[in-house]
């Protein structure tokens, strides 16, 4: 099967499940005790008549069954909505999902820099100091909570001094040439960067090393090295490239969370990320807006999957789209 016909195989297959996804979604959220309209309705300076403009505008006189199916038809048509602050959602969506995938994608480099040479590292040292350290490092990134690395690294850039708290940039980000511009969201990305990478090496460098332990007790592996070949030709060039093929599957879940994954990350440090606004979303009950920011989600992890069978495909040629 080529690449094409796979690819539009998989996005057929994909369309019942985004609709399974929508209809769950949308159910839990009508289902959650919140109304979204709470805000106005504790201001004594807004009148009933208002406020029942105001569920007409959004649609929240209507039964749930009827609200679905007009935020189905529109989103059929394009027309994500308008969120209950009275903003476009594809605006808000468009607004914050770049500063989100900027520091998903950036995590997802540094932590498979570190975490796949640690973990090979750790396998051929297996047992010494190598090994202990590298667990050690693990262990601590698994067992420490996000916001925990994050107040943590506050604490210190507070106290220092040598980095940049909160936002992405600073106010005088404008004023700047375009090279003052880049470092001026570099020392922003830092801390963030740093508290995602920490946390999920972890997993990444832990996973490396048990197939890398697998592989180097296969046949061929014992084969090579009864054959004469440097220990470096059979760990590098024929054990660590079969350890790493299900690896590949992580990237896509990976590639599935770059616009949600860092939500308690971009609260806690106030960044002006997507996961941050689809939370508060969440807690004000902005239908349009959370349920954009679900599908969005969904979209990411087909899209993510898809892309991972496909590079799996390139890694390992006895693969085959079948």
């Amino acid at each position: 099967m080529s690449i094409p016909v796979y690819i539009l195989k998989r996005i057929l297959q994909a369309l019942p499940l985004l609709f399974i996804i929508s209809v769950m979604s949308f159910t839990m959220l009508k289902l959650a005790p919140i109304d979204p309209l709470a805000t106005l309705r504790a201001n004594p300076a807004i009148s009933a008549a208002a406020i029942k403009a105001e569920e007409e505008r959004l649609g929240l006189n209507k039964p749930p069954v009827v609200q679905y199916g007009i935020w189905l038809s529109s989103l059929l048509q394009g027309d994500l909505g308008v969120s209950t602050s009275g903003s476009s959602v594809f605006v808000l969506l468009m607004q914050r999902a770049g500063n989100t995938l900027l520091l998903g994608v950036l995590t997802i480099c540094f932590t498979w820099l570190i975490a796949v040479p640690l973990g090979v590292w750790a396998a051929v040292h297996r047992g010494r100091w190598q090994d202990k350290l590298c667990s050690m490092i693990s262990t601590t990134g698994m067992s420490m909570p996000t916001f925990l690395m994050a107040l943590l690294l506050l604490m210190f850039a507070l106290a220092t001094r040598v980095l940049p708290i909160g936002g992405l940039t600073s106010p005088d980000y404008f004023e700047k040439d375009a090279i003052g511009q880049f470092l001026d969201m570099a020392q922003h990305l830092i801390i963030p960067v740093t508290v995602l990478t920490f946390v999920g090496l972890a997993g990444i460098q832990r996973q490396m090393r048990a197939n890398l332990l697998d592989v180097l007790r296969a046949e061929y592996v014992r084969t090579a090295r009864a054959k004469g070949l440097p220990e470096n030709t059979v760990v590098y060039h024929h054990a660590v490239r079969n350890a790493i093929n299900p690896l590949v599957t992580l990237l896509g879940f990976e590639f599935a969370a770059l616009l949600s994954g860092a939500a308690l990350t971009e609260t806690v440090l106030a960044y002006p990320g997507l996961g941050r606004l689809t939370l508060e979303a969440v807690l004000t009950k902005d239908m349009n807006l959370v349920m954009a920011s679900i599908m969005l989600g969904g979209v990411m992890l087909i899209v993510g999957n898809l892309l991972a069978d496909i590079l799996l495909k390139f890694v390992d040629p006895r693969i085959t789209l079948q």
